[in-house]
């Protein structure tokens, strides 16, 4: 290959910036910037001053292949506070400190870094990671928030051990966690996150009714639909809380996980998180009967008796609930209808009688959709629109139910 055929091929590569600050998690972007480069990623890597304390510069150009500076002074006829923001497809900033958050959402622009946020006219991706302390404070949150409203995607730290003894909310999410997004938002093309600003509640995965302490009434529900609806709506630049159903999937990066069992355990996260919620889509599959008693020891055997037959009651209707007494004028309620039989006549009818604004209507069997990596489906409106999505991974539907959603949602 000549110089020519190379340097073409090196123009063509998606080109991301990767700013460094300075925590304790820098080293954790050595593996970020190992997948970006090893996806066929052209990656300038811009640290800051403070986080060579922790990976130093040699470490960075040997790993990314082009040199590496801290300051606007270097190469100063080549204009790289300007010039390296402006080339970029993507800017991610991992670790983001609660230090370079402040920064970018004041506009200040002193090292290299900062300038190219500022020059920067590509989405931007911040993954925090400090104490819990510092991220609960309401000056980080406030400048989270502008960064929000401004089109950045300010992933959600993880939940964890930090640096000493500590453990909180505040950790980096994992670097694959973290390359998931970035290559969702690179994918979609589009400057702004039409979800910026937006708060999301998705639930996902199966609930589980207990008959005595090692039983229990379930379903099927691997919660791959539900972390997919997460996922994409995280990389759209939403503040999306996740309440997940007995799943034992990964935590998917840059959101809140709540944690239930059960399908009253459920309607009280729903209904706690929906309270400011622009949009709430309920994935999980939730049992429509727990049983009526729980028996407080397993229950044994009887030789030569059959056992009792197990009595069951309702459990409270969730989507309904939420769709016809809205917790905010303007929220965009989204249900699913998992059927074996008559598919969209059942989806139409479940769609009116639930009030909900859309249904994600699929066909489900013991080899159909449940923990499989495909899904196909319509999405019903309550205005009569019906939009088929094709067989294929399950991240497309999940971008198909926010494509509809967004208009949805309108100026609220």
């Amino acid at each position: 290959m000549d110089q020519t055929q190379r340097s073409a091929r090196t123009d063509d590569r998606p080109k991301v910036v990767l700013g460094v600050s300075g925590g304790i998690a820098a080293y954790k972007a050595c593996e970020l910037l190992r997948r970006l480069t090893e996806s066929g990623h052209d990656v300038r890597v811009v640290p800051t001053a403070s986080s060579l304390h922790f990976v130093g510069a040699a470490t960075w150009a040997a790993l990314s292949g082009h040199p590496v500076s801290t300051e606007v002074w270097s190469d100063v006829h080549e204009v790289p506070h300007v010039r390296i923001g402006q080339s970029a497809d993507l800017v991610v900033v991992a670790p983001a400190t609660a230090d370079m958050l402040a920064k970018a959402a004041h506009g200040q622009a002193d090292d290299l870094l900062t300038n190219t946020l500022l020059t920067a006219r590509c989405p931007v991706v911040f993954a925090p990671a400090m104490h819990t302390e510092m991220w609960e404070h309401p000056a980080t949150r406030a400048n989270v928030a502008t960064l929000r409203a401004r089109g950045a995607v300010v992933i959600e730290p993880a939940v964890g051990r930090l640096t000493g003894v500590d453990t909180g909310k505040g950790r980096l999410p994992d670097p694959d966690a973290i390359f998931e997004v970035c290559r969702r938002v690179l994918a979609r093309g589009v400057t702004a996150p039409d979800l910026a600003g937006r708060h999301v509640v998705v639930s996902a995965g199966g609930t589980r009714e207990p008959l005595d302490p090692v039983r229990f009434l379930g379903n099927r529900s691997s919660g791959k639909q539900g972390y997919a609806l997460a996922r994409t709506a995280a990389a759209r630049g939403a503040r999306v809380t996740l309440i997940e159903a007995n799943t034992g999937l990964p935590d998917p990066a840059g959101v809140d996980i709540v944690r239930v069992g059960t399908a009253v355990q459920l309607r009280e996260a729903v209904l706690k998180a929906t309270a400011d919620a622009d949009a709430v889509v309920m994935a999980a599959a939730v049992a429509d009967f727990r049983p009526a008693d729980y028996a407080q020891g397993k229950i044994k055997k009887k030789d030569g008796q059959e056992p009792a037959p197990i009595a069951l009651v309702r459990n409270p209707d969730i989507l309904q609930e939420i769709g016809t007494e809205r917790a905010r004028p303007g929220q965009v309620i989204v249900g699913f209808a998992a059927e074996t039989d008559d598919v969209l006549a059942n989806g139409r009818a479940k769609l009116r009688r639930k009030g909900c604004d859309l249904l994600v209507v699929n066909e489900v069997g013991e080899r159909k959709t449940f923990g499989a990596e495909e899904n196909e489906a319509v999405i019903l409106a309550a205005d009569g629109g019906e939009t088929p999505v094709p067989y294929g991974p399950k991240d497309a539907l999940a971008d198909a139910v926010w494509d509809l959603v967004v208009p949805a949602l309108g100026s609220v």
